[in-house]
């Protein structure tokens, strides 16, 4: 199914989540505009010998949690990595048979990963790490890589849920 009719589709808690995924996404895209803002500062501000202090502890910090946010998004509207070259032969229904179990292993690894995930992030903050530079507490930033992986888990309940949908019923489905 594209994601214009699967967004079209979602209403209710299953529209509710979209719009929550999407906002997460949105807000993981503003996080890498600001390690953009960040970098081009530094550079310019380095030019005159004045770089700004940290500015690669940000970046790091920045982009995994940005990185991050976008997982949910990428599972919920399908547009993680696929080899639509060994799928794109297969009828409707065996193409919704993959996207049904590739929404299991999705969701057993989001699982898994916020499981472990929050407890680094617990051990980050026991052990109290920060960054050398700037003393940022790294917990900060695996709390929000925790909340991605909660999402990813929830997108890929409904991706499992409309794929189950879409093998019952394959003529409503619209794989390509």
């Amino acid at each position: 199914m594209d994601a214009t009719t699967q967004n079209e589709e979602r209403v209710g808690p299953k529209g509710l989540t979209h719009r929550l995924i999407e906002a997460w996404a949105l807000l993981g895209g503003v996080v890498i505009l600001a390690v953009v803002a960040i970098q081009s500062i530094s550079v310019v501000t380095g030019a005159f010998g004045h770089p700004l202090p940290g500015d690669f502890e940000l970046t790091e910090l920045g982009v995994a949690v940005g990185a991050f946010a976008f997982l949910p998004y990428c599972q919920l509207t399908g547009a993680n990595v696929t080899a639509d070259i060994f799928t794109s032969g297969l009828g409707r229904r065996w193409q919704a048979v993959l996207v049904f179990f590739s929404a299991i292993i999705a969701l057993v690894f989001s699982v898994v990963m916020a499981w472990r995930t929050w407890i680094g992030t617990q051990d980050q903050f026991s052990y109290d790490y920060q960054t050398a530079i700037l003393q940022i507490q790294i917990g900060y930033a695996f709390v929000p890589i925790v909340i991605s992986l909660i999402l990813v888990a929830v997108a890929a309940v409904v991706t499992l849920a409309e794929s189950y949908q879409d093998i019952a019923h394959p003529s409503r489905n619209v794989y390509h």
